[in-house]
């Protein structure tokens, strides 16, 4: 169990107990209120088991009288099952292990999709724009530099975009084109690569144009695995939401921005123009 996990269920039990002591109830009497084993309440109070939800619900309207915060213990629950990941926990030991972490999610799934706003999405970096990434990260949260190491695990994992079990659907708006997290002569790289993706029959690339009409405002990155899973990148955490409402809110921002991309010709004409103002700056 992450400390990310059990700092939330924690937080959980301790918002359960403020709920009992405002009762004057024991814990035991509180249990009868219930018909539960009393160790059932300690134990959620101290964060050493998890609610559900029908128990928060309980614990909210049958004991303690207070049906008005049931949503409210029942959303913090959600969050905790989102299982939020800080960057901090997650970088402990460098970037290696959580790109092997995501290999094991993208093998496990069929149809992958992405939104990228401000870089290149990972399953499509070059090497060097990868290595110029990961740096950054490095530096910015003062994780170990394994950087190599992660580069390696990002490229190999990249193979899974020739296996003709999966397709991936990769959406970008145009200002990752644009974002110079490399020099010059490695954003060139890196973007005569995308062009080498348009026309693959497993990889479909969209591109957002800048000055396009969109429905939704472009917001974080985000990779959907199947129908099953959403991981949203921020900066200081991921959040691996896997609740059936979660995911679907995130496919139909997925949908939304599909409408306003641009495919085929049209994109590379767009990547080729970013590839020409590399010339020009």
């Amino acid at each position: 169990m992450s400390t990310d996990y059990q700092q939330g269920r924690a937080a959980l039990g301790a918002r359960l107990r403020e709920l009992r002591a405002a009762t004057w109830l024991t814990g035991r009497d509180f249990a009868d209120r219930l018909g539960w084993p009393q160790s059932k309440v300690s134990k959620l109070e101290t964060g050493r088991q998890t609610a559900g939800a029908d128990d928060l619900r309980a614990w909210a309207a049958t004991a303690a009288d207070r049906p008005d915060v049931a949503d409210e213990l029942v959303a913090q629950l959600g969050a905790l099952e989102s299982r939020q990941r800080t960057w901090r926990c997650q970088l402990a030991a460098g970037h290696r292990p959580v790109q092997d972490a995501l290999t094991v999610e993208y093998e496990r799934s069929k149809v992958l999709r992405a939104w990228q706003n401000h870089m290149v999405v990972g399953m499509l970096q070059t090497p060097d724009y990868a290595r110029s990434v990961f740096a950054a990260y490095a530096d910015l949260h003062r994780s170990p530099r394994d950087i190599d190491d992660a580069v390696r695990a990002r490229i190999r994992r990249q193979a899974l975009m020739y296996d003709t079990g999966r397709t991936w659907h990769v959406l970008m708006w145009e200002a990752a084109l644009h974002t110079r997290i490399a020099p010059a002569a490695v954003m060139a790289g890196q973007l005569d690569r995308l062009v080498g993706t348009i026309g693959l029959d497993t990889v479909h690339l969209g591109i957002v144009p800048l000055g396009s009409r969109v429905a939704i405002p472009p917001g974080p990155g985000f990779w959907l695995y199947d129908e099953r899973l959403a991981i949203v990148e921020d900066w200081h955490a991921e959040l691996w939401l896997d609740d059936r409402d979660s995911v679907a809110v995130y496919g139909r921002v997925w949908d939304l921005l599909h409408q306003a991309a641009v495919f085929g010709p049209a994109a590379h004409r767009l990547i080729a123009r970013a590839r020409a103002q590399l010339d020009t700056v």
